[in-house]
């Protein structure tokens, strides 16, 4: 029979093999209780497994068993803490964690991916939100499925748009779908903290933010004042798109807001023909950023027809296949950015009140 600060210790070493991290990196609370000759053990980890925490906890127990337990039994539990955003911002009272979607410029598929890691957040057990940056182009209306003005019931806040699980807040909802901005940059920063800070977001894990493409005056404003706990950066594998992600990647580094790793999008297209598969935007682009800044490449995502036809149909793959190929990858991304930022310091800040000093 193990003690307690052995099963800790192999908890700690198993590598989840979901997001090749080991669980102890995460930070993770561990219970052991003894009820005669079993052992009851309780991890609640600080990300959310729901699509394979029957398989987590079966691996586990057979690692415990392993290594000289008798009779275990491990339950996972998750529990989603808030972490550190910029110095000097104050975090949202109703948002854990702000999680950036980036690129250093349109066409890489940022939108998509970011709607679809939201609803892969939300299908692993998660409480999520999306709010949509893009003043000039929102594009999460039409992906959601949604066009309708949201509700305010004190006339100074609104409700968030409920769609397919997910809280949003677009500018799309605000006005028509054709009608161009020509608002400039200091007027589409106080749109954007206006959407964020008077939408009435609803106990959320995670807010995952569509940030317009560039890294501009507005993109390094909007990060400046947006309290962010992570970014992930969107390219493609050619050396061009490349090229502007590394801004991207340094934009977040010059705020100080930490970058969870880059997601290869458009990795790979297989006909849906013939099933020949040709790496069209070349090969390996994401992996040399990732090794380039030591940061981590979160996976590689297909050029696949049907990721195109369901978010112009406002049925997001995630939603539309949900045990399909295309969703398993996307809920993949989603436990690693998740893990990931588990493994970030911890937000004490909001567990301090506030300290008046009055003078009688």
């Amino acid at each position: 029979m193990l003690d307690t600060t052995q099963i800790e210790q192999v908890i700690q070493d198993y590598v989840d093999p979901s997001t090749a991290i080991a669980l102890g990196q995460t930070k993770p609370a561990i219970e052991v209780k003894q009820e005669g000759t079993s052992q009851h053990i309780t991890v609640t980890l600080g990300y959310h497994v729901k699509g394979y925490a029957s398989q987590l906890e079966s691996e586990l127990e057979a690692a415990l068993v392993k290594a000289g337990a008798e009779s275990v039994n491990v339950t996972i539990i998750s529990k989603v803490k808030k972490h550190k955003v910029q110095q000097g911002i104050q975090a949202l009272e109703n948002v854990k964690n702000i999680i950036a979607v980036g690129s250093g410029k349109g066409g890489v598929g940022k939108s998509t991916t970011a709607v679809n890691l939201a609803l892969a957040l939300a299908a692993e057990g998660a409480s999520v939100g999306i709010l949509d940056a893009d003043i000039y182009g929102p594009s999460q209306p039409r992906m959601l499925g949604v066009n309708k003005r949201p509700e305010s019931a004190d006339g100074k806040t609104i409700e968030p748009v409920e769609s397919h699980g997910l809280q949003s807040m677009s500018i799309g909802y605000l006005i028509d779908e054709e009608e161009p901005m020509v608002w400039r940059g200091p007027m589409v920063v106080q749109a954007l903290q206006q959407m964020l800070g008077d939408t009435n977001w609803k106990d959320l894990d995670y807010l995952v933010i569509d940030l317009p493409p560039g890294t501009g005056d507005i993109q390094l404003t909007l990060s400046q004042k947006v309290p962010v706990s992570g970014a992930v950066i969107i390219t493609t594998p050619q050396d061009i798109s490349l090229l502007d992600a590394r801004k991207a990647y340094k934009m977040f580094e010059k705020v100080k807001v930490p970058v969870l790793g880059v997601i290869e999008n458009m990795s790979t297209h297989i006909c849906s023909q013939c099933g020949h598969e040709e790496h069209i935007f070349g090969t390996g682009g994401g992996q040399r950023m990732a090794e380039q800044y030591d940061i981590n490449l979160l996976g590689s995502l297909p050029l696949n027809i049907t990721i195109r036809e369901d978010a112009d149909s406002g049925q997001p793959s995630v939603i539309t296949d949900p045990d399909g190929d295309i969703s398993m990858a996307y809920r993949v991304v989603a436990r690693k950015v998740s893990a990931r930022l588990a493994m970030q310091g911890k937000d004490y800040a909001s567990a301090f009140p506030n300290i008046v000093v009055k003078n009688d």
